[in-house]
């Protein structure tokens, strides 16, 4: 159960006392596009007084509009989506580096930038898939999912997405540029489909038979057992799951996450902001508002996300995987993942 907005003041209170700039404003830029995110803002504004000015948009209509802007930009923080737009940001040169003590304690150093100009907040697994009835031996590793004997059963999206760029530029830090393009024309050959929609749609297309095994993150399947989820939640049960890769490093994690703007007028309220973000509470809200798993450890999960049960996560820095995402998207060119 989360926490109400009283606990939520007294757990920032700390922080505020050691701010000057409690009260005032922040210019928020966000490609988050959850209803849910409303308590986070509510909860922030009324426990510090101050006022959060939104502008909400896809993460690549934010970063043009903040280049665009310049050093006139309004922009105090930047929220988005997957490591691979938080370094797209960064290296457009649109974050600036912050000192803050609270962050480097609560989030772990796998899951921020070696510079500090970004912080992952939540975490989302991307992971394996399968009709339960039809797969006896499902994939238990990526690799696995350019077997063979897997042709023509697997339902993936595009070379675009953003979390499967992130996915092979992970694959490409673990195992090397090598092993990640034959990964990737394995999964080429065996796709049931040409890529198409989104992760949902992965997930009911074992559910309509046109694939028995997905690629998905966790979230989404997830939501489906916290709500109801059209073309998949009455049908949940025959969908079956692996965290892959529990013999080696872990299940690819990634990342929904912010960091404060290059301009930020309002520097002091979006340093306090991002602390407020990795607050339990807030941790909390993660989970129980958006199915996602927290940032920071040791914070309870939503019972739509426990229920997937434990599993080991790579603790790759993603720093290093970010490096990595240009290789990625040559790769996936080379193989012709459309």
């Amino acid at each position: 159960m989360l926490k109400s907005s009283s606990c939520i003041a007294a757990a920032l209170t700390a922080l505020i006392a050691t701010s000057a700039a409690a009260d005032g404003e922040l210019n928020l830029y966000s490609s988050r596009h959850y209803d849910t995110d409303e308590r986070l803002y509510s909860d922030f504004e009324e426990a510090t007084g101050i006022t959060i000015n939104r502008i909400e948009g896809k993460a690549d209509e934010l970063i043009a509009r903040m280049e665009a802007e310049g050093a006139n930009s309004p922009a105090d923080v930047m929220l988005t989506v997957d490591t691979s737009r938080l370094a797209r940001a960064k290296d457009a040169g649109l974050l600036q580096s912050i000192d803050s003590a609270v962050l480097e304690e609560r989030i772990p150093a796998n899951l921020q930038d070696s510079d500090n100009e970004w912080f992952g907040f939540s975490q989302r697994g991307r992971i394996i898939f399968f009709n339960k009835d039809k797969v006896a031996n499902p994939p238990t590793t990526y690799a696995d999912l350019a077997k063979p004997e897997y042709k023509g059963l697997v339902c993936i999206r595009s070379s675009t997405n953003v979390y499967n760029q992130t996915l092979l530029a992970s694959i490409i830090t673990n195992e090397g540029a090598e092993a990640a393009k034959a990964w990737a024309e394995g999964v080429v050959a065996n796709m049931a489909r040409e890529p198409q929609g989104g992760d949902t749609d992965q997930l009911r297309g074992i559910v309509s038979g046109e694939c028995d095994i997905a690629v998905s993150n966790t979230y989404y399947f997830a939501r489906s057992i916290r709500k109801d989820v059209k073309g998949l939640s009455a049908d949940r049960d025959m969908i079956g799951w692996v965290f892959p890769n529990q013999d080696s490093y872990g299940a690819h994690m990634n990342l929904s996450g912010g960091g404060v703007a290059a301009h930020a007028p309002n520097k002091e309220n979006a340093v306090l902001f991002l602390e407020y973000l990795a607050s339990d509470q807030a941790q909390q809200y993660f989970s129980a508002g958006n199915d996602e798993y927290p940032a920071v450890e040791g914070v309870a999960l939503a019972e739509s996300v426990a229920t997937l049960g434990d599993f080991k996560a790579d603790t790759v820095n993603l720093s290093e995987v970010a490096k990595n995402i240009p290789e990625a998207q040559k790769i996936f060119n080379e193989v012709g993942w459309k």
